[in-house]
């Protein structure tokens, strides 16, 4: 990647806006579009789903599945609940009614999270 003023005495590399490092240094997370899409940028929801033979899901809705590891914090969430779990459809899916738990562990993690459902 080209810098500022290339091939002059001010040469310098392009940096990035958040953690003014070099781009090929960089390690903030980027969404699909390569803007910065911080935790803190990304409404979360954290509902419930009934499924057949009265099964319970708690499903985790709005991470960027580009900018996000969601294999990582579908580990993190699966080893916290004691409880199996998937990723369907950018969705991550925790087996049982894990809602509370689940919404304590993304705040720490510094997404803002917010309940949905009944």
């Amino acid at each position: 990647m080209s810098g500022l003023f290339d091939g002059t005495p001010l040469q310098r590399p392009v940096t990035c806006n958040v953690c003014e490092m070099p781009m090929d240094r960089c390690a903030c997370p980027r969404g699909a579009t390569g803007e910065v899409k911080l935790p803190k940028d990304q409404p979360i929801r954290v509902g419930r789903e009934n499924r057949r033979k009265g099964k319970t899901v708690t499903v985790i809705s709005g991470l960027d599945p580009v900018a996000s590891n969601l294999d990582a914090i579908l580990h993190k969430l699966k080893s916290a609940c004691a409880a199996g779990g998937t990723i369907s459809q950018a969705r991550i899916e925790i087996q049982g009614d894990h809602r509370e738990r689940v919404l304590a562990m993304l705040h720490e993690l510094g997404y803002p999270a917010k309940m949905s459902g009944g």
